[in-house]
């Protein structure tokens, strides 16, 4: 049996190819009747455009592009948020009928912005997803914005540009967290502060003192110690900490990696979780169940805003201007088992 071609399909259902071509690329301006006529020749006749065509004719490339920073570029390489986001950005690509190109780079490479606008001007994507910490770089965001490339940023920590971005509550889970420790009875809960580049990252500081002041408790500058969103970075501090005069009974890091390098130097110090410490994390990586106790953390929805990014550009695409302002998507506390009530 032949393939059905668009101008079967415009004679099954009455209408011209060009209303075929419309109800195709999703373009609006067409009336609901109309588009289902011809959504059911397409199904009767199994029809399958070219996309090919199909987006030489639409001038789109029906592509976008997810920008991350390299995470092999990292002293332990944890690829696992990068998975969750591209599973969330592939998950609305195929609602819409997008495909998804992933582009791995250095934020610290000083040719990032020039290495992005190549990347642009190459592929022609319909939109891109630009993931933190580029998301906070305004020589990254800056360039393209000037190719006039559709973009959202995800977690950027603060306006950098003009264009619309995702984020979730950084600063009000981390004062949660730092709730919940204190109603555990603890009283001196240090932090360690991630890297100041990531502002989403820099929020949680933020939130960790709110929650200290909610809880009526008082912030120590002896008790907040500056990491790097590294695995050895969360053990020099766990060092400091553990080792001072007056010890904490509680450290939340703001990320999972860090937090796990403190459970590591209390392991080497004999100090037992959560006996007598309660170690917390943020992002809710793979790792935070792998360790022993399990890790309690605030799970980062990097999926679930990914989708959403991607669906504000499909959502652009389509000429449907409401799409202004941010897109938070809330955290949500995971316990587990390295958190109890203070020791006595």
């Amino acid at each position: 049996m032949p393939k059905a071609t668009i101008d079967d399909v415009a004679e099954l259902a009455g209408v011209s190819i060009k209303t075929v071509s419309r109800v195709v690329n999703r373009e609006p301006n067409v009336r609901e009747q109309t588009r289902e006529k011809v959504q059911n020749a397409i199904t009767r006749l199994n029809y399958r455009p070219n996309k090919a065509a199909r987006n030489l004719a639409s001038h789109h490339s029906h592509l976008f592009v997810l920008i991350y920073d390299d995470p092999s570029a990292y002293e332990v390489p944890s690829a696992g948020f990068i998975v969750r986001m591209q599973q969330g950005a592939l998950r609305a690509c195929r609602t819409g009928d997008y495909e998804l190109l992933i582009h791995p780079c250095r934020y610290r490479n000083e040719n990032v912005d020039s290495e992005i606008r190549t990347l642009i001007e190459r592929v022609r994507p319909d939109g891109i997803v630009l993931a933190a910490p580029l998301s906070n770089v305004p020589r990254v965001v800056g360039a393209i914005e000037a190719t006039g490339t559709p973009l959202i940023r995800v977690s950027p920590g603060k306006a950098n540009g003009d264009s619309q971005y995702v984020a979730t509550n950084d600063r009000e889970f981390s004062a949660e967290m730092t709730r919940y420790l204190a109603s555990l009875g603890h009283k001196r809960i240090a932090f360690v502060a991630g890297n100041p580049a990531h502002e989403a990252v820099a929020n949680r500081l933020e939130g960790y003192l709110d929650g200290l002041e909610q809880s009526g408790l008082e912030a120590r500058d002896e008790l907040v110690i500056k990491g790097d969103n590294s695995i050895r970075s969360g053990e020099a501090a766990a060092a400091l900490l553990l080792e001072s005069p007056d010890p904490p009974t509680a450290i939340f890091a703001a990320n999972d990696d860090m937090a796990a390098g403190v459970m590591r130097v209390a392991n080497r110090l004999g100090v037992k979780v959560p006996d007598q410490l309660s170690v917390a994390g943020c992002d809710d990586i793979a790792l935070a169940q792998q360790i022993y106790p399990a890790l309690t953390t605030i799970n980062q929805p990097l999926s679930q805003m990914a989708e959403a990014a991607v669906l504000k550009l499909i959502k652009s695409q389509r000429g449907n201007n409401d799409v202004d302002g941010p897109t938070i998507v809330p955290g949500t506390l995971m316990i587990r088992e390295s958190t109890a009530a203070a020791p006595d």
